[in-house]
């Protein structure tokens, strides 16, 4: 499948399910590929992990933890995971989220890259409520979503993902670095108990995925079971535009991850290399 987009999506929503995701800032779809195509996915994915692609270039890191070397990462994710594994892409689950996404954004809705998050069978780690757009410059309005696609059954027990319905209609709440530690990077929102006493679990099949906007705000348990907890993520989206009301996400100022010190010194060497 070498020409994507020009190969017909076999699964669409309804009028009443685009309803929902405007409403509630989600959705759940119970299937988006078949089984074999998981099967794939899934042999693909395993590959990358094991090999920490893109540990390097600070695209593998663990989200959860401090990221130190020879320590077992809590919550291992790889960004662009296309670029190791080509074929995690190449395949009608990617037709039909692109399709859902323009059903659910408009036409103009673009591809916006992609990460995998990986929950290690018996200790993967929680995924601590926040919002996507906290991650994101302060100084762009944003109308993006991502497609959360498990490649085995997602369940409350290995860590489904759970959202608040309608929080997409709020302003990004404060964030800090998991447990106030600057070294980790990913993300916790302060003082969600505020927001979450309505949360809705999404366990969902192998295949399926979940859609959310960008502003929804959203958490995964940690995964108890004997077995990974696989999640490709593909994000969608309209060109964000300016802001015309300043704002600050001094969370992300204060991040001081080793991917970043890792991503900065490849870039360096890239450098280098072609001036060389």
């Amino acid at each position: 499948m070498s020409a994507l987009t020009e190969v017909q999506p076999t699964v669409t929503v309804t009028p009443a399910q685009v309803k929902f995701f405007h409403e509630h800032g989600f959705l759940a779809v119970d299937r988006i590929t078949t089984g074999d195509e998981v099967e794939r996915l899934q042999a693909a994915y395993d590959r990358i992990f094991a090999e920490r692609c893109g540990r390097e270039e600070g695209n593998q890191f663990d989200l959860g933890g401090s990221d130190e070397d020879g320590k077992p990462a809590a919550l291992p994710q790889i960004l662009n995971p296309l670029k190791y594994a080509p074929e995690l892409g190449e395949v009608m689950a990617r037709v039909n989220a692109r399709a859902i996404s323009k059903q659910l954004l408009g036409e103009d809705c673009k591809d916006r890259g992609s990460h995998a998050i990986l929950k290690p069978a018996g200790y993967g780690a929680p995924t601590p409520w926040h919002q996507d757009e906290a991650y994101w410059g302060s100084d762009l309005e944003y109308c993006s979503l991502s497609v959360w696609i498990p490649l085995q059954e997602a369940s409350v027990e290995n860590g489904c993902l759970w959202f608040v319905p309608g929080s997409h209609k709020l302003e990004v709440q404060a964030h800090r670095c998991i447990g106030g530690d600057t070294r980790v990077h990913g993300l916790e929102m302060l003082d969600h108990e505020r927001f979450t006493k309505h949360a809705v679990a999404c366990p969902i099949p192998a295949g399926g995925a979940t859609f959310h906007l960008n502003g929804t705000m959203h958490y995964a348990g940690p995964n108890t079971t004997q077995t990974p907890r696989r999640a490709l993520i593909l994000g969608f989206g309209l060109d964000a535009k300016p802001r015309q009301t300043p704002r600050k996400f001094p969370w992300n100022e204060a991040k001081r991850a080793p991917r970043q010190e890792r991503a900065k010194a490849f870039r360096e060497r890239q450098e280098k290399k072609t001036t060389a």
